[in-house]
């Protein structure tokens, strides 16, 4: 798993404006149909987990639980980040590729 280059990929595609960051903007860009990936810290709650993998299923949006609030929130330029939905398939998927 080359962990390093995800969350590279992460910047980039917040840089590019291509993530949307939050558990409202994330629930939104689900619901919308926008996101591509769909990914929510490792140490998010059960609830949170819970919600978003359902959300993800039902909208069949693909779905990854990844790094720590902390270490999501720094990849992308902020401060904690407990979910956030990459909204560009080629971000999605080459991100997709580094967390296999």
């Amino acid at each position: 798993m080359a962990v390093n280059k995800v969350f590279g990929m992460l910047g980039m595609a917040r840089r590019a404006g291509k993530i949307k960051s939050g558990e409202f903007q994330t629930e939104a860009a689900i619901k919308d149909g926008s996101a591509a990936l769909v990914i929510v810290a490792a140490d998010a709650s059960d609830n949170t987990k819970k919600k978003f993998r359902d959300s993800c299923r039902f909208y069949e949006v693909p779905y990854a639980e990844f790094g720590d609030k902390e270490t999501l929130g720094h990849a992308i330029g902020m401060e904690f980040r407990a979910s956030l939905a990459v909204t560009d398939a080629g971000f999605a998927k080459g991100i997709q590729k580094n967390m296999a």
